[in-house]
C-alpha cells in the first residue's frame, strides 16, 4: 500500500507535531509516523512528568521559607498520582485526537527512509509505503546513553524514563552523572524521601557558569543528598534487591541506580545511510533544518544535536514547517540570520532552566564561551538576595545573577540566574540577548518594584560603574 503526502514526519513528539502542524496550516498535507506514544519523550518521560514531580517539592520548600507559614508536608503517593495525571497515565488518546482535529494523519509503526522522498513503515499489519511530494522530516529525538561501565547494563539501571515514571519511591538511589537529569532527579527523590548519592565524574552542570554547579551542589547537600564530585564510577553490580556501585575506590549500596550521563540522537535504523549519513550520529543540517546535499530531507530537534531541548526543537520545527511550505510554493525563503525560516537562536541565544534546588536559568554565552569566541567582555555579578523582591519572596533568600556584556558593542551576550524560582525571570534575559538590545536602551526597561526583576537595575548600575 502506498500513500502520498506533501510532508512525511518521522517521530510524533512535540517537534514532529509542530513541524506537521505548521505545514498543514500552510495548506500542505502531512502524516506522522510514530512507533511509541504520540507526544513523545517530553510528554511522558521527560519535561512534563519530571516537573510534575519537582513542583510539589519546590512548593513545600517555598512554604518553609516564609515566616508565618507552617505545616507544609509532602505525600509521596499523591505526588506520584499528580505526576501520573500530567503524563496522561501514559495514554496518548488526547494527543491522537489533537492530530485528527489538526488535519494531520498518523501511521503507527517503525518508519525508515527507503529511497528519496520515500518512507517504508513496518506496522502490525505489514509494510506500508509513504511517498512525499515535497519533504521528509526526521524528528526522532534522542535516547539515554548507557556508558560502558562494567556490570552497568546487566544491573538493569534506571534511565530518565524509569526515574520519571517510577511507581514507588526507592528507599535509596545512586545517581551516576552530574548534568540536568542527575541534579533534577536528585532533587526530586531526596524530596520524596529517598537516600540519594550523586556520583559526578567532574563537577555539576558542565557548560554553565561554574558558580551554578557549585551552588546546586550546596543546595543538594542541604537537603541530604550525598554529592561526590570528581568521582569515577568503575563498576556496578546488582545482587538481589540491591545495587552495588563502586566509585572513587569506595562501594555504595542502593535500591536503584540511575544513569544520567547524557543523551544521543536516535538515528539508528531509520535509513539515514541512503543519503550518505552515519547511523547513530547527529544528522547535520543548515539553519533551515535542511540536510546538506538534499533538497527534500530535514532533521529537526534532538536528532540534529544543535540544542537538545524541547523548546528549541519546537522553535526549529516552526522554522522548518514554514520553509517547507515556502519552498513547495516557490516563494522567497527568508534564510538570512534571524529570518523567519531559520533557527538562528540555536547559535547564541538558547535558554536553559534547571529545576533543581536552587534553580538555574541561563541564556546565551557563559564568560568562558564568550572569551573563547574572541569577544571583549565585562562580567557583572550581583547578589540576587539583596533586592527587595527576593527578600520578600523567601526569608534568607540566597542567589546570584551574572551578566556578560560585549564591551565593544555594549550588548548583553549572556545571563545566568541562580536562586529559588528564577525560571520565570528568563524571558526578559532571552529578549535582551536575542535582540542585541543596547545597554543604553535597557536602562529604559524599568523593573517593577518590589520584584526580583529589579536585579536588572543592579546589574546595569554595576556595569555602568565598571565601564565609566
Amino acid at each position: 500500500m502506498t500513500d502520498e503526502y506533501d510532508l512525511i514526519v518521522l517521530g510524533g513528539g512535540p517537534v514532529g507535531e509542530n513541524i506537521a502542524d505548521r505545514a498543514v496550516q500552510g495548506g500542505l498535507t502531512a502524516v506522522i509516523v510514530e512507533n511509541e506514544l504520540v507526544g513523545g519523550e517530553c510528554s511522558y518521560w521527560a519535561c512534563m512528568p519530571s516537573k510534575a514531580l519537582l513542583r510539589p517539592i519546590h512548593a513545600a520548600h517555598a512554604a518553609e521559607r516564609v515566616r508565618g507559614v507552617s505545616g507544609a508536608s509532602l505525600d509521596p503517593r499523591e505526588v506520584l498520582a499528580r505526576r501520573d495525571a500530567f503524563a496522561a497515565h501514559w495514554s496518548d488518546a488526547g494527543q491522537v485526537d489533537w492530530l485528527h482535529d489538526s488535519g494531520i494523519d498518523l501511521v503507527r509503526g517503525r518508519g525508515r527512509l527507503s529511497a528519496e522522498r520515500e518512507v517504508t513503515v513496518v506496522t502490525d499489519d505489514g509494510e506500508r509505503m509513504l511517498r512525499a511530494r515535497h519533504a521528509v522530516a526526521i524528528a526522532t529525538g534522542s535516547e539515554a546513553v548507557i556508558p560502558g561501565i562494567p556490570g552497568l547494563a546487566e544491573a538493569e539501571p534506571w534511565t530518565s524514563r524509569e526515574a520519571t515514571s517510577a511507581q514507588e519511591v526507592p528507599e535509596s538511589l545512586a545517581i551516576i552523572g552530574g548534568g540536568v537529569v542527575a541534579v533534577e532527579m536528585a532533587t526530586a527523590f531526596a524530596g520524596l524521601g529517598s537516600r540519594v548519592t550523586l556520583l559526578a565524574r567532574t563537577g555539576l552542570l558542565g557548560g554553565m557558569e561554574p558558580f551554578a554547579g557549585e551552588r546546586v551542589a550546596t543546595g543538594l547537600r542541604e537537603v541530604g543528598v550525598e554529592v561526590r564530585l570528581n568521582t569515577e564510577t568503575t563498576e556496578v553490580r546488582r545482587k538481589g534487591a540491591q545495587v552495588r556501585v563502586t566509585a572513587g575506590g569506595e562501594q555504595i549500596t542502593a535500591a536503584e541506580v540511575l544513569v544520567a550521563t547524557g543523551r544521543r540522537p536516535r538515528s539508528t535504523d531509520i535509513g539515514v545511510e541512503i543519503v550518505g549519513l552515519e547511523a547513530g550520529a547527529a544528522v547535520p543540517v543548515d539553519d533551515t533544518m535542511l540536510v546538506p546535499g538534499t533538497d527534500w530531507l530535514y532533521a529537526v530537534g534532538d536528532i540534529n544535536a544543535r540544542a537538545m531541548l524541547t523548546h528549541q526543537g519546537k522553535y526549529q520545527a516552526r522554522a522548518a514547517g514554514d520553509v517547507i511550505v515556502a519552498r513547495s510554493r516557490g516563494e522567497v525563503v527568508a534564510d538570512q540570520p534571524w529570518g523567519r525560516h531559520v533557527a538562528s537562536a540555536d547559535h547564541s541565544a538558547v535558554p536553559h532552566v534547571v529545576f533543581s534546588r536552587p534553580e538555574v536559568a541561563s541564556v546565551g554565552m557563559t564568560a568562558d564561551a564568550a572569551r573563547a569566541a574572541g569577544y571583549r567582555i565585562d562580567v557583572v555579578d550581583q547578589d540576587l538576595g539583596a533586592v527587595a523582591g527576593a527578600a520578600l519572596h523567601a526569608d534568607g533568600y540566597a542567589g546570584l545573577a551574572r551578566m556578560i556584556v560585549d564591551t565593544e558593542r555594549d550588548v548583553v551576550l549572556g545571563v545566568t540566574f541562580v536562586g529559588d524560582d528564577v525560571a520565570e525571570m528568563l524571558p526578559a534575559a532571552t529578549i535582551a540577548v536575542t535582540g542585541d538590545v543596547p545597554i543604553s536602551r535597557l536602562w529604559h526597561a524599568v523593573p517593577a518594584y518590589p520584584t526580583m526583576g529589579e536585579i536588572w537595575l543592579r546589574l546595569l548600575e554595576a556595569y555602568g560603574r565598571s565601564s565609566a
